[in-house]
């Protein structure tokens, strides 16, 4: 079965770019070592983190079907999209997969304990 491992951070994780260096370089080595060596083979399909919030927009077709552009929803909201996985697996694997993603350190070394939402991706109906 495929699912999407969807990592959410909160306003206090976007803040990545005053972390120390040597805590950016620890958070990007464990990505990707995740994505290069934790898999097992089959597995990883894909994966991407995300701009922060600020770089975010909403769009909307008007009633003539333009695009009218909003800056994006995090202004008021606790959390965020942050990145994402994209894996075929057992559900149990996957539940191992998310709990390391969510293991990966933060700007003093220690695990941030990231919250992962496991979604499994749907199959059109034949």
């Amino acid at each position: 079965m495929k699912y999407m491992l969807i990592m959410q951070a909160t306003a206090k994780d976007a803040t990545i770019e005053h972390w120390p260096h040597e805590a950016i370089v620890a958070h990007v080595e464990f990505m990707k070592d995740l994505n290069e060596n934790y898999f097992q083979p089959g597995e990883f399909l894909d994966a991407q983190g995300l701009a922060p919030p600020s770089e975010v927009r909403v769009i909307r077709a008007d009633d003539d079907g333009d695009p009218i552009v909003t800056d994006g929803p995090f202004s008021e909201s606790k959390e965020f999209l942050a990145g994402w996985w994209l894996l075929e697996s057992d559900e149990a694997r996957a539940h191992e997969i998310a709990a390391h993603i969510s293991a990966a350190p933060g700007p003093d070394g220690k695990p941030m304990n990231f919250s992962i939402l496991l979604h499994p991706v749907g199959v059109a109906p034949a």
